[in-house]
């Protein structure tokens, strides 16, 4: 977008006609015999002024000094004897400061300093801060001292804070050198002569022909720009030249340079070591004499090949609608742009580009019509602390291998995006505050790279970030919170490493995962968002490991659609429903796996899910440890499922998946229950020391059992119920309370070499004593056996009643039997009119159902 291959042969051009516009310029000379002289100190100083307090030298013309009229000597005389005049005595030591002080502020720069010479008294009084700021103020304009405290560093200093004994006279020795310019200087001259006679001070009435004057005369110049709006320079900077506004107030508001053509101000090769400060830049074309297009290589600022200006605390303004108002291009362009206020532009704020590099530190982007900061074409910039926001585009758009670092920014209220990464640019952003976009945090498509790495990404209004087309990010160590909808969103193919940030308090899932993408998200902490914690759908893919993903609101991982991540070495707890929810064809491997503590179960399978779940620990839930329903499938082998609420394992509804060597114990109910025409196969596992049946068959269910372990069960092993069969075969069954297998009425299963032995019987061991047999299970175990119904005591499908308490209890009363099932005694729990005789004083019960309560389903609305 450069013009600099046109622009270099400028300052050629111009050169051949310096000397002659250099004539006209008409500095103001140092002052001569022409104007005469005011202060007798004035005739005796040397040809060459200095500021120091050191005796002025004798010179070959210096007059020779008229001897001093002798004392008259009287008897009454009281004066001492002096080398000296009366008067002078009277003048170094007896004439009141005060005096003096108002004498001296008619002096200017010069005479103070011989005044100082005088002796010490002199010096004292003429080193007078108040002086010196009167004269540093007349002649700079400036309200504080301004120091160059190194190199290409000017900065104002409050008196107070300065190290210096008199900082106003030691900031005016700094800039004496200086080259003024100020328009119409010529009227205040013959206004205030006084100002100017007598002092080696140039003025110009432009800073083209300050410049030039310079660029002939001087070595590293400077150049002070005085009040003012300059709009007919025409400056090409290629050589070394400091150029400072110079105003009282706001100096950068009261020193503007403004073009209508062509860049305001072009930096290029040759200005290695130049510096512009303190003025505002404006690019500010006649729409009405071209169309719109006719700017978009024109700008407020350009920086072109191989020169490194420093551009310090400017005000730059664009109003063209194309372009930009600062732009940076070529291989070499390395300005260091600080402190400066690039807003309100109708375009681009900034633009670096063609393999441009440099610093832009401390600056204030803002309100920009396009985006704040465009990195495009190789450039390779260094941005730090820079605040850019409200911008009616994206914050900063690198793009077409753009690259970049940047690091400390507050880049918020962007209309899209706050950064955002586009066709192979591969940029750096590190510990950046990225908030409140109007859209995303941070947008990385179409090839797009980056390393995002300690930055807080919160409150914006979309996806804290995006990740989208074959791109490739690296989201490491972010705080990724409070987002209006999710954490982090990868679709479109999308892929990248999302690594070690802090995921929460998002609105909707804190890492998605969709359309084939394939990123790899490890070792992130994910917890506490008003949704899931993962959600994979759409085919989306990926690598989970090693993350910490819990206190989510919904599941803590969903994967459906076609969706197949991998999920190794997770925990995934403390959730308020599912811990991992496959559902609608979701498929995926779920390996080494801590999932515990959900309010529901603590694995989901329904509606043709197959995941592979191998090798985890499920425990805690509330609901259960793993339920399959409505027609889901998987392999679920390996696992360590216990301490569940409910069934370690559920399958229910036409499910059919595999369990193969998992242990499946502790639980406080039983190990696995299959119920509502559940199928599965169910091989090679320990089933031990649950709270109820090791393995519950109801309801028209049909699994097949090989090859199990089921053992030191707190009911029966295998109970087999309502209508429901099933094949085992080569089982052990062994040890458990109330018996080995338990047929309900006019249940027949398929039985072939499996091995029942050793196990208690109790429930057969308490009717032939003549128990209750509430007595041995209470209201939380369901022992089978015959069960009765009494119709005198009006008893109803929801009660049953042991035989032992229809001998006792209910003699000679109207009873009927129903079945051998499962059941607990409603009598001996108190909850029938007549007492039971055999149970003693009644615990009252709470749950009369004759079978185990059902497993809640997740019942989510996708709101993704």
């Amino acid at each position: 977008m450069s013009t600099s291959s046109t622009r270099r042969t400028r300052p050629g051009n111009r050169r051949s006609g310096r000397r002659m516009r250099r004539r006209s310029c008409s500095p103001i000379p140092a002052a001569t015999g022409s104007f005469g002289h005011r202060y007798d100190l004035r005739r005796k100083r040397s040809t060459s002024p200095c500021y120091g307090d050191a005796a002025v030298p004798s010179t070959s013309g210096a007059s020779t000094p008229i001897p001093a009229k002798r004392s008259r000597i009287t008897k009454s005389s009281s004066l001492p004897q002096l080398k000296g005049s009366a008067g002078a005595y009277y003048l170094q030591h007896e004439l009141p400061d005060e005096v003096l002080l108002k004498i001296f502020s008619y002096l200017l720069e010069f005479d103070l300093c011989y005044a100082a010479q005088v002796c010490k008294r002199f010096n004292v009084i003429a080193n007078d801060t108040e002086l010196w700021k009167t004269l540093f103020h007349n002649v700079y304009e400036y309200d504080l001292p301004l120091f160059n405290s190194e190199p290409k560093v000017f900065e104002f200093t409050q008196p107070s804070d300065c190290e210096q004994e008199n900082p106003w006279k030691d900031s005016f020795k700094l800039l004496y050198r200086a080259l003024h310019v100020k328009p119409n200087y010529h009227e205040e001259y013959e206004n205030h002569p006084e100002r100017y006679r007598g002092r080696n001070i140039l003025y110009f009435d432009t800073i083209d022909a300050a410049y030039n004057y310079a660029e002939e005369e001087e070595e590293n110049p400077l150049i002070l720009i005085h009040s003012g709006t300059y709009q007919r320079e025409f400056l090409v900077i290629d050589s070394n030249v400091t150029l400072l506004g110079a105003a009282s107030g706001n100096v950068s508001d009261r020193v503007t340079i403004e073009r209508q053509s062509e860049s305001t101000i072009t930096f290029c090769e040759g200005a290695k070591e130049s510096y512009l400060g303190y003025v505002t830049l404006k690019f500010s074309p006649d729409s009405n004499n071209a169309s719109p297009g006719a700017h978009h290589k024109h700008y407020a600022l350009e920086i072109t090949e191989h020169c490194s200006p420093t551009i310090d605390h400017c005000v730059i303004r664009s109003s063209s609608v194309v372009g930009a108002a600062v732009c940076v291009l070529g291989a070499g362009a390395e300005p260091h742009i600080r402190h400066c206020d690039i807003s309100d532009c109708e375009n681009v704020g900034l633009y670096i580009t063609d393999y441009a590099q440099g610093m832009y530190e401390d600056n204030e982007i803002s309100r920009n019509a396009l985006a704040g900061v465009w990195v495009k074409n190789h450039a390779n910039p260094i941005m730090r602390r820079n605040h850019i926001h409200h911008g009616r585009d994206v914050g900063i758009f690198t793009f077409d291998r753009g690259m970049g670092y940047f690091e400390a920014n507050d880049i918020h209220n962007n209309r899209i995006a706050g950064f955002e990464v586009k066709a192979g640019a591969n940029p750096t952003v590190i510990k950046c505050d990225i908030h409140h976009g109007q859209t995303g945090g941070i947008y990385v498509h179409e090839n797009g790279r980056g390393q995002f790495l300690d930055n807080k990404i919160h409150s914006n209004n979309f996806a804290g970030v995006w990740v989208t087309s074959n791109s490739d990010p690296t989201i490491r160590k972010n705080e990724i919170y409070d987002g209006h909808q999710g954490g982090v969103y990868i679709f479109g193919e999308g892929r990248g490493l999302i690594e070690y940030n802090n995921i929460y308090g998002n609105a909707l899932a804190g890492i998605q995962i969709r359309t084939n993408s394939n990123p790899i998200v490890r070792h992130n902490k994910i917890h506490h968002g008003q949704h899931g914690g993962i959600y994979v759908h759409e085919k989306g893919q990926g690598l989970i490991e090693e993350n910490e993903v819990y206190a989510n609101t919904l599941a803590g991982v969903w994967i459906t659609t076609g969706s197949t991540p991998i999920l190794r070495r997770n925990r995934i707890h403390s959730g308020k429903q599912v811990g991992v929810y496959f559902y609608d064809n979701g498929h995926g491997t779920l390996e080494d796996n801590d999932i515990f503590n959900h309010l529901y179960s603590g694995v989901q399978i329904r509606t043709g899910s197959n995941p592979l779940i191998k090798c985890n620990k499920i425990w805690g839930g509330q609901n259960g440890g793993i339920l399959v329903y409505n027609g889901g499938l998987g392999i679920i082998e390996y696992n360590e499922i216990f301490d569940n609420a409910m069934a370690g394992v559920w399958i229910k509804t036409d499910s059919n998946p595999v369990l193969r060597c998992n242990k499946i114990h502790d639980g406080r109910d039983g190990g696995i229950c299959i119920f509502n025409g559940g199928r599965g196969v169910l091989e090679e596992n320990d089933i031990f020391r649950n709270a109820q049946a090791g393995v519950l068959i109801s309801n028209q269910s049909n699994p097949t059992l090989r090859r199990n372990r089921i053992f030191d069960g707190q009911a029966a092993g295998v109970e087999i119920t309502n209508n429901a069969t099933a094949t085992l075969e080569g089982n052990k069954i062994f040890n458990n309370k109330f018996g080995g297998l338990c047929l309900a009425s006019g249940v027949l299963p398929v039985l072939k070499d499996n091995r029942i032995f050793s196990n208690q019987n109790m429930v057969d061991k308490a009717v032939s004593s003549g128990q209750c047999l509430y007595k041995i299970s209470s209201y939380t175990s369901f022992p089978m056996h015959d069960f009765y119904r009494c119709r005198t005591c009006n008893t109803t499908d929801r009660n049953a009643i042991c035989v032992n308490c229809i001998k006792t209890c209910h003699a000679g009363h109207q009873v009927e039997f129903i079945r051998h099932d499962r059941f607990f005694c409603d009598c001996g729990a108190g909850t029938l009119k007549c007492q039971c005789q055999l149970q003693g004083e009644p615990q009252q019960d709470t749950d009369t159902l004759y079978d185990s309560a059902a497993p809640m389903e997740s019942n989510t609305l996708l709101v993704n």
